[in-house]
């Protein structure tokens, strides 16, 4: 409990980098000999393939294909996306792929949801729909909608 309120912190504070001793904590990493000096490297380069390269558009993409595409050991990537992110590779891959479709949703009325789902990398409609639902609570077409309504209620506000 004490280290999932330290995650919060963090991450609301704006900083997802751990601690070293939550670093060094996990049994399962104890004799991987990354340090935490590679481990931050790592970390800049990954979020620089998916915030710039937005390498998460690739359908095919792995971790072999996000290790490949940074240069790093597979094992250290995804030891970093473990701890420094606290998720699995395809969760922190998901999560990009949904912030780019809602934006999408938004940003292109006239795109197709299926349009928006090949778009950000999605290959499947079931598994689009539901990372869509986990991650936000609403289906592509109800943030939509939803989105839609409150831009109208914004507008008539300002009209009155």
């Amino acid at each position: 409990m004490k280290r999932l309120l330290k995650q919060l912190v963090f991450k609301y504070v704006g900083q997802e980098r751990q601690t070293p001793d939550h670093f060094n904590s996990h049994e399962k990493y104890k004799k991987s000999g990354l340090t935490e000096e590679e481990a931050i490297a790592i970390r800049g380069k990954i979020k620089r393939a998916f915030e710039e390269d937005k390498i998460y558009r690739n359908n095919t993409i792995c971790l072999d294909v996000l290790s490949d595409h940074i240069q790093e050991n597979r094992y250290k990537v995804s030891q970093v996306i473990n701890t420094y992110f606290s998720k699995n590779f395809y969760s922190f891959l998901n999560e990009y792929r949904i912030r780019e479709a809602q934006h999408l949703l938004l940003s292109e009325p006239t795109l197709s949801v299926k349009a928006v789902m090949y778009e950000v990398g999605f290959n499947s409609k079931n598994s689009f729909y539901s990372a869509f639902k986990r991650i936000t609570g609403l289906s592509p077409n109800d943030y939509r909608a939803a989105a839609n309504i409150e831009f109208v209620g914004q507008q008539e506000l300002r009209m009155a």
